[in-house]
C-alpha cells in the first residue's frame, strides 16, 4: 500500500527535463514556454486498490497551482498533497506533501517533500542554482531516525525533480506524435540519473469521478529493470494545452491500483 500510494502520483511526475548540451545552453534548455496554466487551479483525485477482486477506496490527493514570490522575484508554487482514507488508515497512514517552486519559465528553483508513512517521518529538500549555464542541485536530507545528510550535485544539462518536471510535461507538444512514439527519460535522483522512457499509446475517451468524460492521450512510463523494461505506469491526460491526468493505471506485483480525477477548477 506504501508502494502504490506514493508511485501513483510520482509516476506522471517522473518525466523528461533533462536536456543534452553544456554550458550556456544548458542554462537555455531549463525554460519552456508555459501554456498549460496562467493563474492558479486546484486538482482532486480520488485513489483506488484492488484487492482480491473488490475495488477499495485508498485515499485523496489534490494538486494546486498559484503565482507566488521566491527569494523576491516572480514565480509559481505548486504543492500535492495525498493521504490515505480512514479504511486504510488501520493499516497504514500516509500523509505526504510535496512543495516545489519554479520560474514563469518553468525554471525548477526548489523542491521538499515532507513524508509521514506509517511510522516513519522523513523530510526531502532541493535548491537549484545555475552557475557559468550549468544546473546545481543542493540537497538535504532528513532521515527517519533524525539524521541530517546533505549533498551537491553539479549537471552540464538542465536536470528537475519530480512535481517540477509534471509541470514541464505539462506544455509538451503532442500534435503529430504516432503510436508508439518513444522519448527516452533522465530523471535526476540523490545518487544518479535514473533511465526510464515514455510511450504514447494512442487516444481515448475517458470517464472520471466528476461525471465528465474527456477526450485523452494514452501513455506508458516505463521503466528498465534489468535487460527488459517494465511499464510501472499508463496515464490518461486530457488532449488539449493543459493536459490534465484524468486517470492512472498502475501495475504493481501485489496488486493493481487507479486514480481517477474528482473535480478541477
Amino acid at each position: 500500500m506504501e508502494r502504490f500510494i506514493i508511485i501513483i502520483f510520482t509516476a506522471v511526475m517522473l518525466l523528461p527535463v533533462c536536456g543534452k548540451g553544456a554550458g550556456e545552453a544548458a542554462h537555455a534548455q531549463c525554460t519552456y514556454e508555459n501554456k498549460a496554466f496562467k493563474g492558479s487551479e486546484t486538482i482532486h483525485y480520488n485513489l483506488y486498490f484492488n484487492w482480491k477482486f473488490i475495488w477499495l477506496k485508498a485515499g485523496t490527493a489534490s494538486m494546486k497551482t498559484f503565482p507566488a514570490p521566491y527569494k523576491g522575484s516572480q514565480a509559481y508554487r505548486t504543492s500535492l498533497v495525498t493521504q490515505t482514507s480512514k479504511t486504510i488508515d488501520r493499516y497504514f497512514r500516509m500523509r505526504d506533501t510535496i512543495m516545489v517552486y519554479f520560474t514563469p519559465e518553468l525554471t525548477p528553483l526548489y523542491y521538499r517533500k515532507g513524508a509521514r508513512e506509517g511510522k516513519r517521518y522523513y523530510v526531502d529538500e532541493m535548491w537549484y542554482t545555475y552557475p557559468d549555464g550549468k544546473c546545481l542541485t543542493t540537497l538535504r536530507h532528513l532521515t527517519a531516525g533524525g539524521e541530517r545528510r546533505n549533498g551537491k550535485h553539479l549537471y552540464d544539462r538542465c536536470v528537475s525533480d519530480m512535481l517540477n518536471s509534471f509541470q514541464r510535461v505539462r506544455n509538451y507538444e503532442t500534435r503529430g506524435w504516432k503510436e508508439g512514439h518513444t522519448i527516452p527519460l533522465d530523471i535526476a535522483g540523490s545518487e544518479e540519473l535514473v533511465k526510464a522512457k515514455l510511450i504514447y499509446r494512442g487516444k481515448k475517451t475517458v470517464k472520471a469521478d466528476n461525471g465528465q468524460k474527456y477526450p485523452c492521450l494514452v501513455l506508458s512510463y516505463m521503466e528498465r529493470e534489468g535487460k527488459k523494461d517494465k511499464e510501472v505506469v499508463r496515464f490518461f491526460v486530457t488532449d488539449d494545452q493543459r493536459h490534465i491526468p484524468v486517470r492512472l493505471d498502475l501495475f504493481l506485483n501485489f496488486g493493481s491500483a487507479k486514480a481517477f480525477l474528482s473535480s478541477m477548477k
